[in-house]
């Protein structure tokens, strides 16, 4: 074939020539993929696939599965395992409910998630060799600590990989499965740490790294853990858990709050001790239980709470008739080992380690509904002494609706504030720090979303997916906002700075001014005041004179 194409352009020249390379590289890049990706990490040799330039390893075991006796502990060595082990497949999602509506006619079936399910995701350059030390980034990703998954489309690591980046993707516990505490538990192996099986993930995927991204050609000094919404909470916990220390030398939140209540902790044990958290994990493990018919809080009923199904678990009690299933509480707990105190805490405190820090929310973040209200007068009421500050803020003119400034007070108050309160005590704290508001919508999305960009709308950009989006046309102004962003983001994996040249200048966060850098409506990027600023200072001084829990 190659010497008929010849024959067919040896007249044209330098089209010849085109033609004669192009056909180079369609069998250079033939061949690459035929080419198996093989690397062997400290459990044996894995199988990757390899696919336009780049290798990936699905699947890939990072402990042992949690299931039986291992329920509710921390993660456990894995058994090593003989000869090549095929990574071409996603592992299972860990145990969850299913979010949005049941697949249409004809789709794919939903993944069927499972207890087995600690596996994490590499992407690599397939050119990659060991010792090359490409910086690692691992994904961390969102879903309110009660779903979520590292094989989602939305966020695979192929655009990263062809930038030079490695890209890491681990499943973590999610749920009851995820948080849980009970006395026995409490009592079984005291010195394990306990109830956050979920950052007890998150941290064992992170050895991993350490210990076996060399032989992927990645960099164990140069790892960027970055995650979304709960994973965002996850990275300001892991900044600020003991256990997780040396870990990472870089970290991104993209809206991952880190005030005390964006899904933090509380107590391991003992009611009462706080008045944000007055019922304690424990309290409310053995209610579950109970709900369950288990009764008792000893080894025996512990017992029957590890032989409940899956499901069980998962569900909990099926509800009474004319009644409502109780709700049981799923969300960190100050366990006093690996999270010792909670990032707000620990910020103010100036304890968290000296990173790069890049960090910011979306326009139209909104991801609860924390602040609520039924009259103009009620809203400001919940500001307490700075009522008239919050009437200037949120409704100067007096003819804001109700229903925006309690939207906008929420996302201030979930998103917006508890990023600018980080930003400045890591700039306090001598960090270099690089925060972001991303406003720009998808093209074919704006009829939808007219406020603004929503919570995670950022995500297909970063991760380059856009076109994942079923039936969504895009434009170049889509592209280029791509591109743009995860130029950021692969810029300060690499050096902890996203700028570059060719790139609008991203200045560091100085709490001194009012600026933030936004990923603005029209596509362009730029350092601009922030319109906010009034808005968050008053949501600032509520929660700083503790008005912040009357929300």
């Amino acid at each position: 074939m190659i010497g008929k194409l010849f024959l067919k352009f040896r007249r044209s020249g330098h089209l010849a020539g085109a033609a004669l390379l192009g056909l180079a590289s369609i069998t250079a890049a033939a061949a690459q993929q035929a080419t198996p990706a093989l690397v062997r990490v400290d459990s044996g040799e894995l199988q990757g696939t390899v696919d336009d330039g780049v290798a990936s390893f699905k699947g890939v075991p990072f402990a042992a599965p949690p299931v039986g006796d291992l329920r509710w502990r921390p993660p456990q060595p894995l058994q090593p395992w003989k000869g090549a082990r095929p990574a071409a497949e996603f592992g299972a999602d860990c145990m969850q409910g299913r979010f949005g509506p049941p697949p249409a006619p004809g789709a794919p079936a939903a993944r069927v998630p499972s207890e087995d399910c600690l596996y994490l995701n590499v992407w690599r350059p397939a050119n990659a060799a060991p010792g090359a030390k490409l910086p690692v980034m691992v994904w961390i990703y969102g879903g309110g600590f009660m779903g979520g998954s590292s094989s989602s489309p939305f966020t695979a690591g192929t655009q990263f990989a062809k930038q030079g980046v490695i890209l890491v993707a681990a499943n973590y516990r999610v749920g009851r499965f995820g948080f849980f505490a009970f006395p026995a538990l409490s009592r079984e192996r005291p010195a394990e740490p306990k109830s956050n099986y979920a950052y007890m993930d998150q941290i064992a995927a992170l050895q991993w790294v350490k210990r076996n991204i060399a032989a992927f050609g990645g960099d164990p000094k140069n790892v960027t853990i970055f995650g979304f919404s709960a994973g965002g909470v996850s990275v300001h916990s892991l900044i600020a858990s003991p256990l997780a220390r040396g870990l990472f030398h870089k970290a991104i939140a993209e809206s991952g709050g880190s005030r005390d209540s964006v899904l933090t902790a509380r107590p391991l044990s003992a009611d009462g001790v706080d008045p944000n958290y007055p019922v304690s994990a424990e309290t409310i493990g053995t209610n579950f239980a109970r709900s369950l018919g288990v009764e008792g809080t000893d080894q025996a009923a512990l017992a029957k709470l590890r032989a409940l199904s899956s499901e069980q678990v998962l569900r909990g009690a099926p509800a009474q008739p004319g009644t409502a299933a109780p709700s049981y509480e799923t969300t960190p707990v100050l366990d006093g080992k690996l999270i010792t105190e909670t990032a707000e805490t620990a910020y103010k405190a100036k304890h968290q380690p000296r990173i790069p820090l890049l960090l910011g929310s979306n326009s139209a973040d909104t991801a609860g509904n924390r602040i609520r209200a039924t009259t103009k007068e009620q809203f400001f009421a919940r500001f307490g002494q700075w009522s008239a500050q919050a009437k200037a803020a949120y409704d100067p003119d007096g003819a804001t609706e109700l229903a925006t400034m309690i939207t906008r007070a929420n996302d201030d108050f979930g998103q917006a504030e508890p990023a600018r309160f980080a930003a400045n005590a890591f700039a306090a704290n001598g960090s270099p720090v690089y925060r972001y508001r991303f406003s720009y919508v998808q093209t074919a999305m704006r009829e939808r979303m007219r406020t603004g960009a929503p919570h995670g709308g950022e995500i297909g950009f970063v991760f380059g997916t856009l076109t994942a989006r079923p039936g969504a046309a895009l434009s170049p102004e889509d592209q280029a906002v791509s591109r743009l962003a995860q130029s950021y983001w692969v810029n300060f994996a690499k050096t902890g700075d996203p700028n570059a040249a060719g790139l609008p200048t991203w200045p560091r966060h100085d709490p001194a001014k009012d600026l933030i850098f936004e990923f603005q409506p029209d596509g362009s990027a730029a350092a601009i005041p922030d319109a906010r600023k009034a808005r968050l200072d008053v949501m600032q001084l509520a929660t700083d004179s503790g008005k912040r829990a009357d929300f």
